[in-house]
């Protein structure tokens, strides 16, 4: 078992994702580090890809920026490797299957065990074929986290009865990116969940003022924040981590409020 459970035990947990390498891996460890010392719970870091489907303008963007910069997913293992020397909470993995599949499966769950990653996202991955990477995954104490969209329906708590590590709630339909009001009704989604999971849950796509974060981490176990932090990265670069750091500290502030 992995120790992302331990982001949700003071509270209400906050998720930021960050792409690996965008600008540049030492960028990338800068903003991880800036996250962390300012009250992130759990980190999501993006490996990057050349076809994101689930992704935005924004993560797609940073995708680009991190392939053009030669990032790969030896040097993203590379860079976790080098933050566990002081960075202590969870991380996991957000790719897509094509990018474990290439790297070799059983490969690519041994690295994340030697360096301390606890779980993979894999958006693009069916339910119904993670069985592909869920053994590989599990013989090496590797939690393969699952999606739950509002379009999942009667499928939501067979998902929820075999998770693992935590449920990544899609707050919206379509891509990543920020919106100015989530209006699904995601309670009473979170109700079946909690009646089926044994692992919390967290919400994202959509999220980037405190009041959404607070708003849904009051439905749920924590919000996930990715374009709004990229977005960041975009506009200050090689400048960034203060930026981050600041924004992590308010939207966990935020969270933390809704209890």
């Amino acid at each position: 078992m992995s120790d992302i459970r331990t982001a949700f035990e003071n509270g209400k947990a906050f998720i930021p994702f960050i792409t690996c390498g965008d600008p540049d891996l030492e960028t990338t460890a800068k903003v991880v580090r800036a996250a962390a010392e300012n009250g992130a719970d759990l980190i999501e870091l993006g490996i990057p890809f050349s076809d994101p489907t689930a992704e935005g303008p924004t993560i797609q963007g940073a995708n680009i920026r991190a392939l053009a910069s030669g990032v790969t997913t030896d040097k993203v293992f590379d860079l976790v490797h080098d933050l566990r020397k002081d960075v202590k909470i969870p991380f996991v993995f957000m790719t897509y299957a094509n990018v474990v599949f290439s790297y070799g499966s059983e490969r690519f769950m041994a690295r994340c065990c030697e360096n301390g990653v606890g779980g993979v996202i894999l958006p693009d991955l069916p339910f119904e074929e993670k069985d592909e990477f869920s053994a590989v995954a599990r013989q090496y104490g590797v939690d393969l986290i699952s999606l739950i969209a509002p379009t999942s329906e009667n499928r939501v708590a067979m998902i929820a009865k075999e998770a693992e590590g935590f449920i990544y709630l899609v707050s919206s339909l379509g891509v990543t990116g920020t919106r100015n009001e989530i209006t699904t009704d995601l309670s009473s989604i979170v109700k079946v969940i909690r009646e089926n999971a044994k692992v919390p849950c967290a919400v994202g796509f959509g999220i980037s003022k405190p009041e959404q974060a607070k708003a849904m981490a009051a439905v749920s176990d924590g919000a996930i924040v990715g374009s709004a932090i990229i977005k960041l990265l975009e506009k200050y670069g090689r400048d960034a981590a203060p930026y981050v750091g600041e924004y992590v500290k308010s939207m966990k502030e935020a969270v933390m409020s809704a209890e």
